[in-house]
């Protein structure tokens, strides 16, 4: 189902629908600062597994709400909190090690997870008001039918049979998040994107 959600006041009902959604193991298509993106609860294994299949290859990242529930599933020293405070929200995806907290479904045998805190309010909220983080992977395209990945209601069309909500925040964007790697010694950045680090 399609559902239209503004960001700059997001309706709690059309959230709470959603949120439902996610609580009974459902997938979500929603906007974030970068691409539109595809998740599910982070405790929802089916889910995830659902989730890798439309995924096909590729890491998946995951959606907190703040740095402070962040740092309950992944290791964060204060070298790199100082980086996370300066540059979210924002359109990044930080490398950082992972807790035991992250399900081995979501890791695959890594040690490490992508780490998200969008700079759009729809998604923060979903996060916040399902208690939990959101397991996430960016609506896939290509460079012929980009509009199938940044206009809601044609990711509806393409998608709608495998989710259970579509969230219409408006036209997404093009550009990626930038992806840094802060598991070394200095910050990686793996892939150039949307975000510029501080």
């Amino acid at each position: 189902m399609l559902t239209k959600i503004y960001e700059t006041n997001p309706s709690e009902r059309e959230l709470r629908r959603v949120v439902d959604a996610l609580e009974c193991g459902g997938l979500v298509i929603y906007p974030t600062d970068s691409v539109y993106a595809i998740g599910c609860s982070l405790h929802a294994p089916r889910a995830i597994e659902r989730l890798r299949r439309i995924k096909g290859e590729g890491d998946f990242a995951v959606v907190f709400d703040s740095i402070s529930q962040m740092s309950d599933y992944c290791r964060i020293d204060n070298a790199t909190f100082r980086i996370l405070k300066q540059n979210l929200p924002g359109p990044f995806t930080f490398i950082l090690p992972a807790s035991s907290r992250i399900p081995e479904k979501a890791l695959e045998k890594r040690r490490t997870i992508g780490v998200r805190i969008p700079d759009n309010a729809i998604a923060r909220a979903i996060v916040t008001i399902l208690g939990c983080p959101i397991i996430t992977t960016s609506v896939k395209s290509d460079d012929e039918d980009i509009e199938y990945a940044t206009d809601p209601e044609l990711i509806h069309e393409r998608y709608g049979h495998d989710v259970a909500w579509v969230i219409d925040g408006g036209i997404g964007e093009q550009i990626p998040t930038t992806i840094v790697d802060l598991t070394g010694d200095e910050p990686e950045i793996t892939r150039e994107g949307k975000g510029i680090l501080r």
